[in-house]
């Protein structure tokens, strides 16, 4: 069965290494998981306006970003708290649900509540505080790592 992920991520201007590593962990999958990575821009931070509209702009651009019917996944500090298994066994049900799933990835100061808000699942990384970058690379290599087991491959020994 096919696994149809869209990665969401506001930002854009990404290090060199966070490309790399994206890509060769999405790379490994096999064809059948069918990943796609898309960058929204974050919206310009100043002096003038405030964090709740630079959200509620970013929430657009994310909304156009997603798939049609896609299972809505965001990613937030209060959402729920999976170990590597916990997130396979996700992504096993989104695969059996044969529905496409988005994943967002907020901007600097998060994610727009009403979006929030509409999301089919709110789930988390970690507990510390992670860079943007990082959790790109955390979610690519934790993706891979849920396939692993899900495939009965050796890479996940844990």
């Amino acid at each position: 069965m096919t696994v149809q992920l869209r990665i969401v991520a506001v930002g854009t201007k990404m290090p060199a290494w966070v490309g790399a590593a994206v890509d060769d962990y999405t790379r490994r999958l096999p064809p059948e998981w069918r990943v796609e990575w898309r960058e929204v821009r974050a919206e310009p931070r100043g002096a003038s306006g405030h964090a709740g509209a630079w959200m509620q702009r970013e929430a657009e651009r994310i909304r156009a970003a997603l798939p049609p019917a896609a299972r809505l996944v965001v990613l937030d500090e209060r959402g729920r708290d999976l170990d590597t298994r916990g997130l396979a066994q996700r992504v096993a049900a989104w695969r059996d649900e044969a529905r496409p799933v988005a994943i967002v990835v907020g901007g600097p100061d998060g994610l727009d509540a009403a979006l929030a808000r509409e999301a089919d699942e709110t789930l988390r990384l970690s507990s510390l505080t992670l860079p943007h970058p990082l959790v790109r690379v955390l979610l690519a290599e934790q993706l891979f790592r849920a396939w692993s087991i899900l495939a009965g491959h050796p890479y996940h020994r844990a």
